[in-house]
Order: C-alpha cells, then structure tokens, then sequence
C-alpha cells in the first residue's frame, strides 16, 4: 500500500469519527421522554416489518423469504430516522469515548430506546392481531420459538450474533455517504436477523406480544421478561465487543485529539 493510500485511508477514518460523534451528541443529549416517543416510532415500524414477513412466511412457508421481507421495519427506520435499540451501540458509545457525552446520558439513551420500542411495538403488534385473524397462528408459532429459548451457549451466541449485525449494519451506514449502499446493507442485515434465527430482544419482544395478543398463546408476559433480559445483555455484548470495540481500537488516535479538544 503507498503513503498516498495510507493517508487517504486516515482521512475516511477520520470523516467516520466525525460523522459518527456529530450523529451521536444530539441522540445523547436528547430529553428522555423524546428518547422514548423516538423509540415508540421505531418499535412501531418494525411492526410493519413484521407484518410483512408475517405474510410471505404464510404464503410462501419460506422463513427465508419472510427474512428478506423484513428488510421494509428496517428501511423505515433508515429512512425515517428513527432509533431501535440494537442501534444506539457504535455512535453513541463512540461519542462517549470521544468526550461528547456521558455514560449517564448512554445509558438513558439506551433505557428510553428500549421503553420506547417495546411500547410502540406492542401497540402495532396488537392493530395486526386485530386487523389480520389469519395469521393469528404463524404468530403463536414464531412467539413460542422464543417462549422456549433458554439461556445457554448456543442461544447466547445467537444474541451475539444478533447484536453485531444490526451494529454492523450502522458501521456500514456510517462509512458511505451512498444512499444506495446503505439500503442494499439495511436489506442483508434484515435478512440475517430475522431470516437466520438469531435471537434479537426487540423484534422477538414483538413476535410474543403478537403472540400474548392472539390470546391462543401457551406462554404471558413474565414469559416475556425471563427471555428478554438475556437477550438484552447478549445483543449489547455483541454489539459493543465484536463491533464498536474494533472500531474504537481503529480510530484510538483520532478520538484521543477529540477528547483533547471536547468541551469541558
């Protein structure tokens, strides 16, 4: 590699820091009740996610096609500029590390993200159960999948995987400014979190609401609280250790000049 490519390479470095800690301040500097009501709009679009795969998995069988349909929760987001929780790990922890917030305001951030999806996803998740009698089943199904999940290597791994995918998938959208390439990595990454299996806290929260909804599931809502804290943990572990970590790593030098120039 030569010196010119070396330094070309620097300065995409350092225009990603940028963008991501310019991205990252207002979301942590956000009031906590606009964190939720931004959170409650995510949870709702991906209950349009949801109601696609939930149709094509019913026409077609096919959870692998179900999997791509997805891929319309998430360009809603993308486009609409609204947060899911699996999100809030690369920006704002790196803008943290950079000096531009604080761990108090991460971790609101992540409380009112999480409140919020969860609250807007039951509520859309209770307009498909009502508006939709037939798929009533496929929802108990797909609920129960995760009602039976217990904590163990194999289903923490699959969190893992969960975590660092929707976090790649914000690496990606903050490493070009191509609109086209972001939608192309918003649509893979959909495919491999509800396509593949791997256990995501938000969008397997909605499958047992609509579930618990239908009132023909086997499993409640306490049902719900003993998958969804493990699933919680893992997916931040895999978001923040096999993504954010390498990214911080990567870019020490830069963040090391931003703490040095951040406000006090």
């Amino acid at each position: 590699m030569s010196e010119h490519d070396v330094n070309v390479n620097e300065d995409e470095i350092d225009e990603a820091v940028d963008r991501i800690v310019a991205l990252g301040k207002p979301r942590l500097h956000r009031s906590f009740p606009m964190q939720v009501l931004t959170g409650a709009v995510a949870g709702g679009e991906i209950g349009f996610g949801i109601l696609a795969l939930l149709v094509v998995e019913e026409a077609t069988g096919s959870k692998l096609l179900g999997g791509f349909a997805f891929a319309i929760g998430l360009l809603a987001l993308q486009l609409g500029h609204s947060e899911l929780f699996t999100e809030g790990f690369l920006v704002p922890v790196t803008t943290v590390a950079a000096k531009e917030g604080t761990v108090a305001q991460l971790l609101r951030l992540w409380a009112g993200t999480f409140l919020g999806n969860v609250v807007g996803g039951w509520a859309s998740l209770g307009l498909i159960v009502l508006g939709f009698p037939r798929l009533h089943a496929i929802l108990v199904e797909n609920g129960t999948v995760y009602a039976d999940a217990r904590l163990g290597w194999g289903s923490l791994a699959l969190t893992l995987l969960a975590g660092a995918a929707l976090t790649l998938m914000t690496r990606m959208h903050n490493g070009t400014d191509d609109d086209v390439a972001k939608s192309i990595a918003t649509v893979a990454i959909a495919f491999v979190v509800a396509g593949t299996g791997v256990y995501h806290c938000v969008l397997d929260s909605l499958f047992m609401f609509g579930a618990i909804l239908t009132g023909d599931a086997s499993f409640g809502y306490v049902d719900w609280l003993g998958f969804v804290w493990w699933a919680v943990l893992g997916n931040m572990a895999g978001g923040i250790f096999l993504v954010t970590a390498t990214r911080l790593v990567r870019s020490r030098e830069q963040l090391q000049d931003k703490r040095e120039h951040a406000d006090p």
